[in-house]
């Protein structure tokens, strides 16, 4: 057993104790943590496939961004989790059968993309250059049209988003500055002419006693 493959096994297995974690963790920050520890696990393993920009694209996009996002939404939202983890265990074997068809076809459409020997060679050029350089140069010229349709996507669901985040709500209250500027002086200031007179305090009432006895008899 050589080393790759020894680190191969350790990033492997932490990968997968780590999802397993992520959904049957009960705190939703542990969940978060261990998706983290996940993510770590398979840049790692990428970083052993030679696969460095997807490594470093892994950890700087969701660890660094995406993750530390969903941590500050976790504990800012007071999420009830056992609500949440009503009925987990009895849809459990349905969700298991589920997930293990999908990696089934997944393992039967990307098992003969992982096949060396029929893998086409690299042209002289190409195999001079680093990896991310070959990405690059294959992103932007064969499939340069897939590339911007799916920025074009990205663009549209930021702005969508954008735009149900800022919805307009009826009982907000907010400034119109074109408004303010064609404001006139006796729209500022409004003087009010008052009678300087201050009226007479109310005569304090007759106690209830007297009111009942006025002639003080007993």
């Amino acid at each position: 057993m050589d080393t790759n493959f020894a680190l191969f096994t350790v990033f492997s297995l932490v990968l997968l104790f780590a999802a397993f974690r992520v959904i049957t963790a009960k705190s939703p920050v542990a969940a978060a943590l261990h998706l983290v520890l996940a993510f770590f696990s398979a840049a790692c393993v990428w970083m052993l496939l030679q696969a460095e920009f997807l490594a470093i694209a892994l950890v700087l996009v969701y660890v660094g961004a995406v993750m530390v996002l969903f941590l500050f939404v976790v504990m800012m939202m007071d999420i009830n989790v056992e609500s949440l983890r009503a009925g987990f265990w009895k849809h459990f074997p349905v969700a298991g059968l589920v997930g293990a068809i999908i990696a089934l076809e997944m393992i039967l459409v990307l098992y003969r993309g992982f096949s060396l020997d029929e893998a086409a060679p690299l042209a002289a050029d190409v195999a001079q250059m680093g990896n991310t350089k070959a990405l690059g140069a294959e992103l932007y010229t064969r499939y340069v049209y897939p590339v911007q349709i799916a920025a074009v996507l990205l663009l549209v669901a930021i702005i969508a988003a954008i735009a149900l985040t800022l919805r307009g709500r009826k009982d907000s209250r907010h400034q119109d500055p074109s408004e303010q500027v064609k404001v006139k002086k006796a729209d500022r200031l409004r003087i009010v002419k008052m009678p300087a007179v201050r009226p007479q305090a109310a005569a304090p009432a007759a106690p209830a006693a007297d009111a009942a006895n006025p002639g003080g008899q007993a």
